[in-house]
């Protein structure tokens, strides 16, 4: 591990006189390059550097022990030292751990009801406004690209894009089946039902990672449609997308103008077609996404949101937490940062 971070080292001196050079300066691209690999590995040379200085001071405190004036003051020295070092060294093993390349891609997400009819579309509205408040809490940007509303205010399916800084890095995990344990409004009886709604993160990409011939794809286009109000149109200004050779159909109907509707749908196609490429180079990602993803059925959860016991369980952590109203109003922060330890943990035991 020592000679990788002393490489790593040595790369990031190099990078710090490069982009200083007023002539790498003078070709744009090549600095931001230079200057994009620079901030990558900074974090790692940064914790090296404390780690090589706290060793040192351990070294010295050791020799400084032998002096009687200065024992008790070398002593508390060393041993504070040698407790840090074991600590520093697992932050520098995980520094290590490759990043995700799509961490601070921003997202398409997809939230589609499940099994329960009506109140599995109600509890997808529920996720939609949970993930919205949390995006508002987070400072980013949610525009939604498609929907399909019920007549009681669900979504059969709702599609939308988050954009800010760290955006997949923080959402990605909440691909998956929820599953909802709680009396509906429509329930006279009292009875608890249980309904599920399937959430898929994908990151977004820049055109020029994914190439599309236009000759692959048909476009229809069709008056939008919804619950009623300013989501009708007079004017076709839907777009429909078919990628003929994958099959994969998106829809856009949210915005007034066709060919906003058509970007828009653009985008959510290269965003798929990313998917399914990321799924061919890497077999443990595709199998991942399946067994997270499924089919909707209530057995293939990810996490449970029981309402009479104000408990949401993730089922992939073991974890609980009782503060349902919190939750739902977009107090993520403290399970997303569980389910991102535990993905530490398991990319650790892996690198040993």
């Amino acid at each position: 591990m020592f000679e990788k971070l002393e490489a790593v080292e040595k790369r990031y001196d190099e990078l710090t006189k490069l982009i200083a050079d007023p002539e790498i300066i003078s070709n744009h691209a090549e600095w931001q390059k230079l200057m994009k690999e620079h901030a990558s590995i900074e974090d790692v040379v940064l914790k090296f550097r404390e780690y090589k200085k706290v060793k040192k001071s351990m070294e010295e405190a050791e020799e400084l022990m032998q002096d009687p004036d200065m024992k008790e003051l070398a002593e508390e020295e060393y041993y504070s030292s040698k407790e840090k070092l074991p600590e520093l060294e697992e932050e520098l093993k995980f520094l290590l751990i490759p990043k995700d390349p799509d961490d601070d891609k921003n997202i398409i997400c997809e939230i589609r009801a499940g099994a329960g009819g009506e109140e599995a579309a109600l509890f997808a509205g529920t996720l939609f406004r949970m993930y919205s408040m949390y995006a508002e809490k987070k400072h980013w940007k949610v525009e939604v690209l498609n929907e399909n509303e019920t007549g009681l205010g669900g979504y059969k399916e709702i599609s939308f894009m988050v954009s800010g800084k760290g955006v997949y890095s923080r959402l990605k995990f909440e691909s998956g089946v929820h599953r909802v344990q709680r009396v509906p409004d429509t329930e006279s009886s009292g009875r608890i039902h249980t309904s599920t709604a399937t959430v898929a993160v994908l990151p977004v990409v820049e055109d020029v990672e994914i190439e599309l011939n236009p000759a692959d794809i048909k476009m229809e286009v069709f008056r939008s449609s919804g619950a009623g109000g300013q989501h009708i149109n007079k004017t076709s200004s839907a777009v429909r997308l078919i990628h003929e050779p994958t099959g994969i159909v998106v829809e856009c109907q949210t915005e007034r103008s066709q060919f906003q509707n058509r970007d828009n749908a653009m985008r959510m196609l290269r965003t798929k077609l990313y998917e399914i490429e990321k799924q061919k180079q890497d077999s443990e990602i595709s199998n991942a996404r399946k067994s997270q993803v499924g089919s909707g059925d209530r057995s293939e959860k990810i996490r449970t949101y029981n309402y009479p016991q104000g408990r949401i369980t993730d089922h992939r952590i073991g974890m609980s937490i009782y503060q349902m109203e919190n939750f739902l109003n977009g107090d993520l922060d403290e399970m997303i940062d569980n389910l991102i330890a535990a993905d530490r943990a398991e990319k650790l035991k892996g690198e040993d």
